[in-house]
């Protein structure tokens, strides 16, 4: 990697950083979310800065390019974090449910309670 590549990777990560911070400062990224990202930003750093590390788990999977890693990382990545919010949205599709019924028979006690008036 040469000197240049290195320098944008580690702007960027840093810069990654920066972004997650603020919206989790700002309330638009929830802390339950942003060790995920923090976390993936510290693995790129650190892939940056010990290129060796790239080159050993490029062998490891039998890749001939280290842009094949980096692809088949975020791939993974990409897919774990879908299943995560796959998995959250079935909750919150049975919380909104749940709500809903409990509403409906409040309402109607409401209703019956009032004719009885």
């Amino acid at each position: 990697m040469t000197l240049p590549q290195k320098i944008f990777a580690v702007i960027t990560c840093l810069l990654l950083f920066a972004i997650i911070l603020y919206l989790v400062k700002k309330g638009k990224l929830r802390e339950e979310y942003s060790w995920l990202w923090l976390l993936t930003g510290l693995v790129l750093l650190v892939l940056v800065l010990w290129y060796d590390i790239l080159l050993f788990f490029t062998k490891l999977i039998g890749a001939v390019l280290p842009t094949t890693t980096l692809f088949l990382f975020g791939i993974v990545f990409l897919i774990l974090l879908s299943l995560h919010f796959a998995i959250k949205i079935s909750i919150l599709t049975d919380q909104v449910k749940n709500l809903a019924q409990k509403l409906s028979l409040l309402e109607a006690q409401k209703d019956s309670t009032a004719r009885k008036s």
